[in-house]
């Protein structure tokens, strides 16, 4: 998985008034969890725009330039609900040895029969729950849709890897091609021109 460093330092006040300095300087107060004990930092807000405003998963290189240096994934993230300024940001610490769980997209590859057909592709769930270990975390989860046929789902089950494993119940619908209106209505046409009688000769 593709990795984005943020750099900052660790902070060494953390009550209220310190907070709001921060955030008034244009800094976000930060917490990684995971270790031995919290780390309190901050780091501008500018520094976070590639892990946040993203489709893409990330795992973290948090530098806070004293020699210090953790591997983490983004945990959760307090919005303003308002301004859309970023308030707080809690990290979660990765070990090589320790399996984490995190939601990474679905990239759709293939082409459908069904959709040839002219049904329409709907993606139920466009990301995925996987746990493995960090060197083995996916930057997405490939879901092939072309044995699909008009009609048809493809199951999580079908996503199976021997690297992490899928968080979902096996009855998960990834995607499915639907019958498009269109196509439905040439059936019905079909159908009815099938069961009309024939004119005599």
């Amino acid at each position: 998985m593709k990795s984005i460093t943020i750099k900052g330092s660790e902070r060494e006040s953390v009550g209220k008034v310190a907070t709001k300095a921060l955030r008034n300087a244009g800094a976000v107060p930060c917490v990684l969890y995971g270790g031995d004990q919290a780390v309190h930092f901050s780091a501008e807000e500018k520094a976070f725009k590639n892990l946040i405003y993203t489709p893409n998963a990330h795992t973290v290189v948090i530098d806070l330039g004293n020699g210090k240096s953790y591997n983490a994934i983004l945990q959760d993230i307090q919005v303003h609900p308002v301004s859309d300024k970023i308030l707080h940001i809690d990290f979660f610490q990765l070990f090589d040895n320790k399996e984490i769980t995190m939601e990474v997209p679905v990239k759709i590859v293939g082409t459908s029969k069904g959709v040839l057909a002219g049904g329409v592709l709907r993606l139920n769930t466009r990301k995925l729950k996987v746990k493995a270990l960090p060197s083995n975390l996916p930057d997405f989860v490939e879901a092939d849709i072309t044995p699909l046929e008009m009609g048809n789902k493809l199951y999580v089950t079908k996503l199976v890897s021997d690297k992490y494993k899928l968080m979902h119940p096996d009855n998960t619908v990834v995607c499915q091609v639907r019958i498009s209106r269109a196509a439905m209505k040439a059936a019905q046409e079909a159908a009815k021109a099938a069961k009309a009688p024939k004119g005599k000769k």
